[in-house]
């Protein structure tokens, strides 16, 4: 029996790039479509490629069949086919093309079906006649949500939350709300907790809902963790395969966080970096929503947005495809295990991607819009372009534990003893105070005491609000973290401006002559290691080392940074019209002298 097709078009006023992360989204458009989940088993092949199967119970049916990758250009089409092994179905090919269409853009679909026996071919009629009016159905709610008419992208139908359930959630929204870590945003999470749909809420990405709410991101990280603690949200570390980026390992505290994983789908080893591959994701509680198992769709263009082209090539095979990508950082690989070229694109046609046996390179640029992928190796690949850049949504696990919230909230949640996880950067701000054996003696230990312990509030909420966290407290010093540099030279500037004020709160507070505090600061930023140290998260390394001797170069009122600060993009703005002065010292530990700057804000 031959294969039937039919195609069905639409159009939306909308372009491509607002159209395709909808209508290629496969997983969250086939659960829309009620299409059942299904189970997939990964197999392994002797040339370290991997075969993926599906099974899933459709009607009367225990329906099995081999997954093929799909193939796809970004914003322009992708094509999915299934290879079943039992059934009435032989071949069944789903296909998705866009086009421009003036202001708008124009998509064609098409089913291609192979019948494997009679059954299956009287069952072609139902099929089509059902995939059209659900998928149509769902073309119109992708539009209106494209033009803001609907807060979801389709109708969905959220399993039914109890009266006794909903009690408990609105508890729990208003312990969160009680904390200074709502930000009025609890119960918006808990109705997209109890509303959303199942793709939505596999893996709880607090980035990706600051950018839907337009809050900032430390307050929907605050909120999530807040939301662990009340028992809505569940918090998991996840271990991501650094090609697919899918998580292949997790544990639900730091102390049990795996020193690997496999990733079946890439057949790969990997290791862990704090600042590339740890997530921290969060998933709603079991007794708020519970999650079913199984996929809805294994493959597909916005599981890994971050691939902007995969396409299978045959044995010799040379393709010459349209594809509009924006100039920039990209990967040249292959799905199968092997490797990979870095291309830094800013100029001209892109790049074309060579593979031969053992070796992936960029060869010649192609024409402008278009991009061409050679296969010269033997046996099949599949050519994969991606976007160089992290998962834009990811809250790495470097970030997260340099936020205050975290460490308040989970002291607790440490690296296992003698572990040690490394961490890609981290910028470090060391303080300590001026003459502070000065202080004791004029104003006596108690006085001090207070006055100190204050200083250490006032430093945690200035640290906080630039979103870093105080690692710990060495005597009258500090040590804190960020992830950015310009976040903790931010925090610097403030602390030094905003000590003065500091400074006459504490003489009315107490009432006395008290000396005024003067701090010293030292920032410097670079690669490290995470470990535990006296029950807490620490750094350890030579960047922790430089920071506090850079401290230690302050006079008092100033900042000194390291050019690795003071020479980073972000931070060059912030020292336009500030007095900076450069120089240089022999530094205990280090073999020769170390340049540094000094501000004076």
């Amino acid at each position: 029996m031959g294969a039937v097709s039919q195609t069905w078009e639409w159009t939306f006023e909308h372009p491509p790039a607002a159209m395709w992360p909808l209508l290629a989204d496969t997983a969250r458009f086939n659960e829309a479509a009620r299409l059942p989940k299904h189970q997939i088993t990964e197999i392994a092949q002797p040339d370290g490629s991997v075969h993926y199967f599906g099974a899933a119970r459709i009607g009367l049916f225990d329906i099995r069949w081999q997954e093929q990758p799909v193939n796809w250009v970004s914003e322009q089409w992708f094509e999915h086919t299934r290879l079943f092994r039992n059934g009435p179905l032989k071949v069944l090919i789903a296909e998705l093309r866009m086009e421009p269409d003036g202001a708008g853009s124009r998509a064609y679909y098409t089913l291609r079906i192979e019948p494997a026996n009679l059954l299956g071919r009287l069952m072609l009629g139902q099929m089509f006649s059902s995939t059209k009016a659900t998928f149509s159905r769902l073309a119109r709610e992708a539009a209106a949500f494209a033009a803001g008419e609907r807060s979801q992208p389709f109708r969905f139908s959220a399993p039914r939350v109890s009266e006794d359930a909903k009690h408990r959630v609105d508890r729990m929204v208003a312990e969160i709300e009680a904390t200074p870590n709502g930000h009025g945003l609890a119960r918006r999470l808990a109705d997209h907790l109890l509303t959303a749909q199942e793709v939505d809420l596999w893996r709880v990405r607090p980035l990706a809902l600051a950018k839907v709410w337009n809050c900032p991101s430390r307050h929907a990280i605050e909120l999530c963790l807040q939301a662990v603690r009340a028992g809505l949200l569940e918090l998991r570390w996840d271990l991501l395969c650094p090609r697919c980026r899918v998580a292949k390992g997790w544990s639900g505290g730091l102390d049990h966080l795996p020193q690997g994983a496999h990733c079946s789908s890439c057949n790969i080893d990997y290791d862990r970096d704090f600042s590339r591959n740890v997530e921290a994701s969060f998933r709603p509680a079991p007794t708020v929503r519970p999650l079913e198992t199984g996929e809805y769709c294994l493959w597909g263009p916005m599981s890994v947005p971050h691939v902007k082209v995969q396409v299978l090539l045959q044995p010799g095979e040379t393709r010459d495809l349209a594809a509009s990508l924006p100039f920039g950082s990209y990967r040249f690989r292959t799905l199968e295990p092997g490797p990979e070229a870095e291309v830094d694109w800013r100029s001209g046609g892109m790049p074309a991607l060579i593979l031969e046996e053992g070796t992936a390179t960029a060869g010649a640029p192609a024409s402008a819009g278009m991009l061409r992928l050679a296969n010269r190796a033997p046996r099949a690949l599949t050519a994969i372009v991606e976007d160089r850049a992290w998962v834009a949504d990811a809250l790495t696990a470097d970030r997260v534990t340099a936020l205050q919230t975290f460490r308040d909230l989970f002291s607790d949640d440490v690296l296992r003893p003698g572990d040690e996880v490394a961490v890609g950067r981290v910028a470090l701000l060391f303080s300590d105070l001026k003459g502070s054996t000065g202080l004791y003696q004029s104003i006596g230990d108690a006085a001090a005491y207070r006055l100190v312990r204050d200083h250490f509030a006032f430093m945690a909420k200035v640290i906080r609000e630039h979103d870093g966290a105080i690692v710990k407290t060495i005597g009258d010093a500090v040590m804190a973290a960020f992830i950015l540099p310009a976040q903790a030279l931010g925090a610097a500037i403030d602390i030094q401006r905003q000590i003065a004020a500091f400074n006459r709160d504490s003489r009315v507070k107490s009432g006395a002559a008290s000396p005024p505090i003067v701090i010293k600061l030292g920032l410097h930023a670079g690669p490290t290691i995470a470990v535990t140290l006296n029950d807490r998260l620490d750094y350890f390394g030579s960047t922790v080392n430089m920071a506090a001797r850079l401290q230690a170069q302050s006079d008092g009122g100033d900042i000194v940074l390291s050019p690795d600060i003071a020479e980073d993009a972000a931070v060059a703005p912030m020292l336009t019209g500030l007095s900076l002065s450069q120089d240089r010292a022999a530094f205990k530990g280090f073999g020769q002298p170390i340049r540094f700057f000094r501000l004076r804000p």
